[in-house]
């Protein structure tokens, strides 16, 4: 049997590794390297150290993405832990239409964040259906300011968010409960432990791997949310540009003729450090649980 040669390996990943290098480890590298600067879009700049960073706190858009962006994670990590749990609970049985439903739950999955945020921002427009049929129906007499309120637009943005993450968290825990043994809830049954006593004792602790996984995902997700925000409340983040996200903000930093690439560098560092914390706890959940 011929031995293959040393370099073969490396040959067979070198599309991917190059890949990697080009548009991800060269691109990140420079970035850090910018926000130490003051480079504009056509313009070149010059190293001014720290100042960039200096300048964000002073920024209060800044204070308000971070807010929002920390009520964005922790309102929708343990709804999206937990619901897609029990939806996918529900869909692993064998009942009529199952099928059915189970097309319906994941289809937002795979429409267009854009095009699902604009279905909303006509449901949800003060003349739009949600408030024509709560007049029409006697639920409500004034218009409700779902997309004008700072923080009924932020959590609008939040059911929206949750609506469209249902079906895919749904199928990650398909998968896992596939491997939590039917004798452990047969065995907890004849002790006679209760359907919710079953789910705490039996399906929870068989899933928390992925749980885990889960909660990373939508943490992290939760730190990059742009595309909710920036469609229902229009690019300048609602009202006084209170709903603003930190990708929100970065965008409108580099954007244009005269975008300040450096400062958007900065904010980018600084959305990289709040997201690399998820990750960081995510090894440490799975060392302790190993």
């Amino acid at each position: 049997m011929k031995a293959h040669r040393w370099y073969t390996p490396w040959l067979l990943i070198a599309p991917a590794l190059i890949w990697l290098l080009v548009f991800s480890l060269w691109p990140a590298i420079n970035t850090g390297v910018l926000s130490f600067t003051n480079v504009h879009t056509l313009s070149g700049g010059q190293f001014i150290g720290v100042r960039n960073y200096a300048l964000m706190w002073h920024d209060p858009l800044l204070r308000d993405a971070i807010l929002n962006t920390l009520i964005f994670m922790v309102v929708c990590v343990p709804l999206l832990t937990f619901l897609p749990l029990l939806l996918a609970m529900l869909v692993q049985r064998t009942l009529p239409f199952m099928g059915f439903f189970r097309t319906v739950f994941y289809f937002p999955v795979i429409a267009s964040a854009v095009v699902v945020a604009l279905i909303w921002q006509w449901l949800l427009d003060d003349r739009g259906l949600v408030n024509g049929l709560g007049k029409q129906m006697g639920l409500i007499h004034q218009t409700v300011p779902f997309l004008t309120d700072r923080w009924l637009l932020l959590f609008s943005a939040i059911t929206l968010t949750v609506w469209k993450g249902l079906g895919y968290y749904m199928v990650l825990y398909l998968s896992a409960l596939g491997n939590v043994r039917r004798e452990l809830h047969e065995a907890a049954a004849v002790d006679g432990a209760g359907a919710v006593r079953r789910f705490w004792a039996v399906t929870v602790p068989g899933v928390r791997g992925t749980m885990a996984l889960v909660s990373v995902l939508i943490a992290v997700n939760a730190m990059r949310t742009f595309s909710e925000l920036y469609v229902l409340g229009g690019r300048t983040g609602g009202v006084g540009g209170q709903d603003v996200s930190l990708v929100m903000l970065i965008q409108e930093a580099a954007s244009g003729s005269d975008g300040r690439l450096g400062y958007a560098s900065a904010l980018s560092v600084l959305l990289f450090v709040l997201t690399i914390g998820p990750l960081l706890l995510l090894a440490r959940w799975n060392r302790r649980t190993d």
